[in-house]
């Protein structure tokens, strides 16, 4: 039985894994910024509201998914109701700090702070505080990224790459061969940054953002 609550959740699920909010997820597809808002899934006289086909199948081109994806979320559970972990969290500026990561890219060392966050697969995801405008318009000020270090990579995914220099790069990823990893600025995305493979020390998806 396809339910009501199975095909919001479905839509939450698929912003978060594609590091987005309901509302950003819906200005990404060309609707309205409050189509997926919670007060848009109950009428006023308590009749639930229903997404319509339309906008399903425009978040579905937006982000890239295809009908299978999202019929994969509808029924699942990504977390228990209220569970929370704590993730660790550093800002992006200070990311590039030798020692914040161990040689797998995952989160090590004291130097890290601690936020509470609904449960997430991935026990080593982690969290970057953005600060400054160098990410305007698609992360701002204030903004936490929520990065997994074992989520699948796709085209056009959000990613962290950070090289062995250091560099702390937030773009979108476009592809990784033997050579060279492929990325694009999210203001140019025409245009392409290629990184010699050697001189990449890991590239991690975003999940969730708080935009």
């Amino acid at each position: 039985m396809l339910r009501h609550a199975d095909i919001w959740q479905a839509i939450d699920q698929l912003a978060r894994e594609r590091g987005f909010s309901p509302s950003g997820l819906a200005r990404k597809a060309g609707l309205d910024p409050t189509t997926f808002n919670k007060s848009k899934r109950v009428a006023r006289d308590g009749r639930p509201r229903w997404p319509s086909t339309e906008s399903i199948a425009k978040i579905l081109e937006a982000t890239g998914a295809t009908l299978a994806d999202f019929v994969a979320y509808i029924g699942t559970v990504p977390s228990a109701a209220g569970a929370v972990r704590r993730v660790p969290v550093v800002g992006l500026t200070q990311a590039g700090v030798t020692g914040l990561f161990d040689a797998a890219g995952h989160p090590s060392g004291g130097q890290w702070d601690e936020l509470l966050f609904p449960e997430i697969a991935d026990p080593h995801a982690y969290a970057l505080a953005v600060s400054g405008s160098g990410l305007e318009p698609m992360y701002r000020d204030g903004d936490t990224l929520i990065v997994s270090p074992v989520a699948g990579l796709r085209r056009n995914d959000r990613a962290v790459v950070k090289t062995n220099a250091g560099d702390m790069l937030i773009r979108l990823f476009l592809r990784r061969g033997s050579r060279k990893v492929e990325v694009a600025a999210f203001d140019a995305p025409q245009v392409e940054q290629t990184i010699a493979v050697e001189d990449v020390a890991f590239v991690h998806r975003i999940v969730w953002a708080s935009q």
